[in-house]
């Protein structure tokens, strides 16, 4: 099949060519073809079978860390409401009043309530209504904001949109023994952004994910602290993949940071992919995350932040990391975006993948995606 009619593919061929791809052996791992990334009716299949099943991040406890606060955020055309209650325990909700179905809220802020602009419904921070206008006899008890399923994991907030769905921790435990030491749940929340690149979800989320591209794409950035060669394939799950990236020896430590790192984790940054959206580095001193979320087939919402050992955002090491970091984002969004246009011609006929320290963990998704949108 030539590229041409490869970029036209229906969601159903694509499925059927992630089947050839399942129980592959890794020596013979390669890339699938572009229509993965171009197929807008594959990316519908995505959001309903994977963005409105699986436990979705959607950002960190620390930017709503009093009661009253909230921020808002979309997730496949579904507008949620995240905030700490009284109780301050942290909640997630739809952004719709039960009215007339208006937004109740936008951007971010700390109130008492939630008081609608359009006819002053009124809610409580826990999402029972406590006023409607003018109603009369209305019964308020049995009306309140819809509320999704919410887990925290590491202190990040994670949402699912189904009902009833299996526990997040049960699915990624086996990841504990690798992270455990950096206590990414004790790190304080500095610096959060919401962004839109013009590239596919996965190609961003494959390009967090694997150490094939830092020497070459960040020869001025990362190249001088985890160069490619030095990469190392951890294990995956059914529902995680991950690598190390371990430092250059001439390269010093990266602190201030936990006392339990051993030494093996004072010189190295772990990475984390757990499907299908959320993506993570654990650096010994900070915490580099990504919530994805896909919009169009050739674009992405991200919701990215910093939380680390330091508690000033404003202090030298912060604002040096933060640097780096949008430095290294810059150079992946070119890349990225220039990448989104290439797949669109008729000249990629794909090729393999490289050995399994640089791109497994894309093989490893790959087998996920098969797993769950295959052919059956």
């Amino acid at each position: 099949m030539n590229h041409a009619a490869a970029v036209s593919r229906t969601a159903a061929q694509i499925r059927r060519e992630l089947t050839e791809l399942r129980g592959e052996p890794r020596e013979r791992a390669r890339t699938i073809s572009a229509a993965y990334y171009t197929s807008a009716e594959f990316l519908e299949v995505e959001k309903e079978q994977l963005f409105r099943k699986d436990w979705i991040c959607i950002g960190h406890e620390g930017e709503i860390p009093k009661p009253g606060d909230y921020f808002v955020t979309e997730l496949v055309g579904e507008q949620l409401l995240i905030v700490r209650g009284e109780d301050s325990r942290v909640r997630i909700f739809s952004n719709v009043c039960r009215h007339r179905g208006n937004l109740l809220v936008r951007s971010r802020g700390n109130v008492g309530r939630f008081i609608c602009g359009y006819h002053a419904w009124c809610y409580a921070l826990d999402g029972r209504l406590i006023a409607a206008p003018l109603m009369g006899a209305f019964a308020k008890s049995g009306c309140r904001l819809h509320e999704f399923a919410m887990t925290s994991w590491k202190g990040f907030i994670f949402v699912n949109l189904s009902c009833n769905p299996a526990p997040l921790a049960q699915a990624v435990q086996e990841i504990e023994p690798y992270v455990r030491n950096y206590h990414p749940e004790q790190r304080h929340f500095l610096r959060g952004f919401d962004e839109t690149w013009q590239t596919n979800w996965k190609c961003l989320a494959e390009n967090f994910m694997e150490g094939y591209h830092l020497s070459p794409m960040h020869a001025k950035t990362l190249h001088a602290i985890t160069p490619t060669r030095l990469c190392e394939k951890l294990p995956n799950g059914a529902a995680f993949t991950g690598y190390r990236a371990n430092f250059d020896a001439s390269y010093p430590e990266r602190g201030p940071y936990h006392e339990d790192l051993t030494p093996l984790e004072r010189r190295s940054d772990v990475f984390y992919w757990i499907y299908p959206g959320f993506v993570v580095g654990f650096a010994p001193h900070f915490t580099l995350y990504m919530c994805l979320r896909p919009l169009t087939v050739d674009s992405v919402g991200i919701r990215w932040g910093i939380v680390g050992v330091p508690e000033d955002p404003d202090s030298p090491v912060v604002r040096a990391y933060v640097q780096l970091c949008k430095d290294f984002c810059a150079e992946d969004r070119a890349t990225l975006e220039a990448l989104q246009l290439a797949l669109g011609t008729r000249h990629f006929g794909g090729g393999p993948l490289a050995g399994n320290n640089y791109e497994g963990t894309i093989w490893d998704m790959y087998q996920f995606m098969a797993t769950r949108l295959g052919d059956t």
